[in-house]
Order: C-alpha cells, then sequence, then structure tokens
C-alpha cells in the first residue's frame, strides 16, 4: 500500500515538472515568434529607409520629371543624362517575353497534371519542374547566351548577339515551375463533387476543364502570373549575361537592351563613387524597381481577394 502511494506520489511530483516546463515553453514561444516577426518588419523597414533616404538625394539634383519622361541615359561623362525609359523599356519588354512563353506552357501543364496525369506520371513530372526551378539564375544566363541566341540568330539574321529576345525567352522558361505550381495547387483546391456534377450532366472531360475548373481556380490562376511577372521583372543575371549593356529606348527585340537590375549590377560593379550622382542614380533605380514588384505583389493579393471561391 505505501509503495502504491509513493508512485502515485512521484508521478504527481513528475506531472507538476512537466507542467512547469510546459507553462514556461508556452510563455516563451509567442514572446520568440513576436520578435521574430519585429525583425521581419524592421528589415522591410530599413530597405525602404535605405533605398528612399538615398533615392531623395538623387531627386535632388536630377529633376523627378527628366528621370522618369527622358530617353536617353547617358550616365558617364560631363553631360550625363539620367532617364530611365530606356531601363523601363528593357525590364518590359523582356517580362512581356517570358510571360508569353510561361503562361501557356505553364498553365498547360498545371491542366495536364491536375486533371489528366496519372498519379505514376505526376510522380515523375514533378520532380522535373522542381529541378527547372532549383537551376542557378547564373547558369540561365549562360544557356541563354551561348545556346538559345545562335539558334535564334540561325533564324533571324538581324538579331544581334546580345539582344533582349534570348533572355527573354530564357527568364519564360525559368518561371514556368512558377506558374505550373500555383496554378496546379489553384485547380486541386476546386473540389471534386463539381468535376463530378458536371461530368455526370453530359459534360466531356475537356469541357468540365475548360468551363468549370479554371474558371472556378481563376483567382490563383491569375495570382500565380502575376507573381510570376514580378519574378521575371526582377530577374538579374540572364539579362546582365544575355540582353548587353545597350542603354537604348527601342521596341526592337532584336537589339540589345539593358533592364533595371543590369543597370544596378553594372553602377554596383563599376567606379560609382559614393556620394555621385551616378552613384545615387542605383537607388533610383532600385527605387523604381521596388515600387514595380510591390504593385504586382500587391495586384496578386487583391486579385486573390477578390475572385477567391470559399467552397
Amino acid at each position: 500500500m505505501e509503495k502504491s502511494i509513493g508512485q502515485v506520489r512521484k508521478m504527481i511530483e513528475e506531472n507538476k515538472k512537466t507542467a512547469s516546463l510546459t507553462n514556461v515553453v508556452e510563455k516563451v514561444i509567442p514572446k520568440t515568434l513576436f520578435v521574430i516577426a519585429v525583425i521581419s518588419i524592421l528589415t522591410t523597414l530599413g530597405i525602404l529607409v535605405t533605398l528612399l533616404s538615398e533615392t531623395v538625394a538623387f531627386f535632388k539634383e536630377i529633376s523627378f520629371i527628366e528621370f522618369f519622361t527622358g530617353t536617353v541615359l547617358k550616365p558617364l561623362g560631363q553631360n550625363a543624362q539620367f532617364g530611365v525609359l530606356p531601363l523601363l523599356t528593357g525590364t518590359l519588354i523582356s517580362s512581356a517575353i517570358a510571360m508569353v512563353v510561361a503562361i501557356p506552357i505553364g498553365l498547360m501543364t498545371a491542366v495536364y497534371l491536375s486533371e489528366y496525369a496519372s498519379e505514376k506520371v505526376r510522380k515523375v513530372v514533378k520532380p522535373i519542374l522542381e529541378i527547372l526551378a532549383g537551376i542557378p539564375t547564373i547558369v540561365y544566363g549562360f544557356f541563354a547566351l551561348t545556346f538559345v541566341t545562335p539558334i535564334l540568330r540561325s533564324l533571324i539574321p538581324s538579331l544581334e548577339p546580345t539582344n533582349i529576345l534570348s533572355p527573354g525567352i530564357v527568364m519564360g522558361i525559368m518561371i514556368i515551375p512558377m506558374v505550373a505550381s500555383l496554378s496546379e495547387d489553384a485547380l486541386g483546391a476546386v473540389p471534386n463533387s463539381m468535376r463530378e456534377g458536371a461530368l455526370a450532366l453530359g459534360a466531356t472531360k475537356l469541357e468540365v476543364t475548360w468551363k468549370v475548373i479554371v474558371p472556378a481556380a481563376i483567382s490563383g490562376i491569375v495570382a500565380s502570373f502575376v507573381l510570376a511577372i514580378s519574378r521575371a521583372i526582377g530577374e538579374t543575371m540572364i539579362v546582365t549575361i544575355a540582353s548587353g549593356s545597350s542603354k537604348n529606348f527601342t521596341f526592337d527585340i532584336t537589339q540589345s537592351m539593358q533592364t533595371m537590375t543590369a543597370y544596378i549590377v553594372e553602377v554596383t560593379g563599376g567606379d560609382a563613387p559614393a556620394g555621385s550622382t551616378l552613384y545615387y542614380s542605383l537607388y533610383a533605380v532600385a527605387m523604381t524597381l521596388f515600387v514595380f514588384t510591390l504593385v504586382m505583389n500587391l495586384i496578386a493579393q487583391y486579385i486573390s481577394r477578390k475572385f477567391r471561391e470559399e467552397y
């Protein structure tokens, strides 16, 4: 009897210690998570403050209107000009080419994996897509320069050795996994009852896919497109290697052009003395790029909330 009572007391003491430790953990974990969240917010604010402070210094020397309406970018020399339109044009054209490649291929891949592929095929194709997403962008850049560009030049004789078409196509290949993965998730979230109901009413598999499933998942699909665009806008190494550094204000995709990210790489890798107008232009272009990507992400969030279907 006394032995049983001793065991019970021992169990009670152990439970008290465990409960005490659990209470400590329960109090510490929320505070730790809060600190981590605050660090993330402070980091973002620090980046924003740094960009803003240096950008303001740039616009004290260069007119805001001149920067955003100027078609000539000559940052070096006595009569330096800082028009950002050549960089904006290069960025938007390369991103547009990338989306022309990524949207149809990515969406078709997502539809196939979600609606048509067997489980065995899905297990093979999905890892291949993930490998494609994990290739370093600098490898894509050399792939665009040494493989895609020669092929395109054999088809388009007027294509320059460095051009905006080749990196645009390769960027599209790079972001296919993003479009495919996010779109597949959106398609997979549509309940099977909708598929079964449409099939029961006599619709074919193709009609169910394009008239029922895709419209039901449109918010997630469009959000994947917008996020992929923001990824293309922020791409650096592919355009730096394959598009050249010519600051041309043109819409001819066969010519060499420079994007905002490539300009940032050029300035940071060159001899831009701190405090010079060229140095400050780096932050002005970076701030413009930051605003572009922020707007893209806000649009993606808006579309997701606006057209989200609750099942």
